[in-house]
C-alpha cells in the first residue's frame, strides 16, 4: 500500500499511476475527487482507529465527501473491496513504514 501524507501526494492521489497500485491511503483526508481520472475507484472513509465508516465508488469527475469522524481515505482499483471483503465496520490496519507515494 502506498501512503500519501503530504499536500501534493494527496492532491495527486491515483492520477497518472500506471499500473494502479493495489491501494493508496490518503492521510489525513476528508474528501476525494475524480478530476482527471479515467476509471472508477473504490473509496473507504476511515475513522482514526481504522474502522471503515463508509465505502463508495468514486467515478471520473465525481466527488466523495466524508462522514463525520473521518481521518483517512483508502483508495483502490474498483472491485478491490469486494475481493477483500472490506465494508462498513471492517478494521483497516496500516503499517506506517509502508511505501510513501511520490509526488
Amino acid at each position: 500500500m502506498l501512503i500519501a501524507d503530504t499536500y501534493w501526494t494527496r492532491l495527486r492521489g491515483m492520477l497518472g499511476r500506471r499500473p494502479l497500485p493495489p491501494a493508496l491511503l490518503l492521510r489525513p483526508s476528508g474528501s476525494v475527487h475524480g478530476m482527471g481520472m479515467r476509471e472508477p475507484l473504490d473509496v473507504a472513509m476511515l475513522a482514526p482507529d481504522g474502522t471503515v465508516l463508509s465505502t463508495r465508488v468514486l467515478r471520473p469527475l465525481g466527488l466523495v465527501g466524508a462522514p463525520r469522524g473521518t481521518r483517512d481515505v483508502l483508495e483502490a482499483p474498483v472491485g478491490s473491496f469486494a475481493r477483500w471483503g472490506l465494508r462498513e465496520g471492517s478494521a483497516v490496519t496500516v503499517d506506517d513504514a509502508g511505501a510513501r507515494a511520490g509526488g
